[in-house]
């Protein structure tokens, strides 16, 4: 029975051994699992974090465009009582000129201008400048520079560095006189 004794506790020895071993694989098999998806929950913490950064800094900038450009429709609404006052002054007769009610209107525009621009109103270059569709609207063509603003119909304006309105302009397509002269030289050449 010793002998028998031996056998078994050899046998029980060496099953226990496989045990231990696929114990220790189980164990290693659900320790690698569970690293997988703790390295799945880190990325989506991480993704959630990320993307609620991107949230505030989105939700700051509008709130500063919301303080920045509240005043837009106020703006819009004054720029043709401005309009209007520029066209009087520009066609008050030179009788009138000198009378201290018409003083008193200059006034009153260069005051409406101040404030506006103290909301961060300003004009919009033209005339003579290279035409730019993000600031020009083109409302007719003339003989002139191509390109180039001619002529400015309506003033246009900017608030801080977005433009409110754009200058409605005339824009040059050329001259045709040099245009005129080209095409009999073209003939001659073919």
């Amino acid at each position: 029975m010793a002998e028998e004794d031996g056998v078994v506790s050899e046998n029980e020895a060496s099953e226990a051994t496989e045990l231990e071993e696929l114990d220790i694989e189980v164990l290693k098999r659900a320790l690698a699992d569970e690293k997988e998806g703790a390295k799945k929950y880190l990325a989506n913490w991480q993704r959630a974090e990320a993307d609620f950064s991107n949230y505030k800094k989105r939700a700051e900038q509008e709130k500063s465009e919301l303080v920045n450009f509240a005043s837009t429709g106020v703006i819009l609404s004054v720029l043709p009582v401005l309009d209007d006052l520029e066209r009087a002054l520009a066609s008050l007769p030179p009788k009138l000129a000198g009378l201290t009610w018409v003083d008193g209107v200059k006034l009153i525009h260069r005051k409406l201008q101040a404030i506006l621009e103290a909301q961060g109103l300003s004009d919009i270059e033209a005339a003579g400048q290279p035409f730019d569709p993000s600031l020009h609207e083109a409302v007719g063509h003339q003989e002139g520079e191509e390109g180039m603003v001619i002529e400015e119909v309506q003033k246009g304006y900017k608030l801080k560095d977005k433009v409110l309105r754009p200058t409605l302009v005339v824009v040059g397509k050329g001259n045709e006189g040099k245009a005129e002269e080209e095409k009999p030289e073209e003939a001659t050449e073919v």
